[in-house]
């Protein structure tokens, strides 16, 4: 038994510094790069892909809603053309980059505001799918096991990586509970590794309200910029090897 790790990464921008990316990269084993829209830049795009590569890190597209003021967070009436277009653009500038480091681009996660409403919107998956398709359908897709962006995926032949997050609460749907209700971020180290680990072994995770909810946990989301980081997640990898899981890149069914 085998998972993946992500991580967001790259998302300091011009002399704002944000992460821990040299400190946080070789622990995971899959870097979702920020392609400028919500945060990164030139600079700090290239960087990353090289960072990833030296540490095999397969590298993501984390493509976002054009928003570097609200960091990729605030909801944005963009149209499906709008989105495709935009994620498009995004899968150019990172696929640039790999070109030039001689690495793959493997992956592409949405971000933020743009990644929640694709998990229940299906013109806006559809929309995403339909760029990833035109830049290379050998992309995997991360997405939340059963959202409407796994099944847009899906039925474009892409192979849909179902992602997790051991620190965050779920709604009893399988939904993420919205940040601005208490107790939808975990922060206890020990609890997100224990969580981490059940969804891996077990397919299931315990939802805020205490029901039961299956998932397919093929990749879990850790977060390179909240405060312990780095300790989270090495005892998140503990955990998993304790348990006989093993952390590797995704890949292709």
């Amino acid at each position: 038994m085998h998972v993946d790790l992500n991580c967001d990464m790259g998302e300091s921008f011009g002399t704002y510094q944000l992460g821990l990316d040299e400190q946080v990269m070789p622990l995971i084993t899959s870097a979702n790069v920020a392609c400028g829209f919500h945060a990164g830049d030139p600079q700090v795009l290239r960087r990353t892909v090289e960072l990833a590569r030296l540490h095999s890190a397969a590298i993501g597209a984390h493509v976002s809603f054009p928003d570097l003021v609200g960091f990729g967070r605030r909801e944005m009436n963009a149209t499906p053309l709008e989105v495709e277009n935009d994620t498009l653009y995004q899968l150019g500038a990172i696929g640039a980059f790999c070109k030039a480091a001689g690495v793959p681009l493997r992956h592409i996660k949405p971000h933020g505001a743009l990644y929640n409403m694709a998990q229940k919107d299906r013109a806006l998956a559809d929309a995403i799918v339909r760029a990833v398709v035109a830049f290379d359908p050998a992309l995997l897709v991360f997405a939340q096991p059963g959202s409407a962006l796994e099944q847009a995926a899906q039925a474009a032949g892409l192979t849909a990586i179902g992602e997790v997050f051991a620190d965050r609460a779920y709604n009893a749907d399988g939904t993420l509970a919205s940040r601005k209700l208490p107790g939808a971020v975990i922060h206890d180290p020990e609890q997100v590794a224990e969580r981490a680990t059940r969804m891996v072994t077990s397919g299931s995770v315990t939802a805020i309200d205490g029901t039961v909810v299956p998932l397919r946990a093929e990749t879990i989301c850790v977060h390179g910029d909240t405060p312990g980081a780095v300790d989270l997640i090495r005892r998140i990898r503990a955990r998993l090897a304790e348990s006989g899981v093993d952390v590797a890149p995704a890949a292709a069914r």
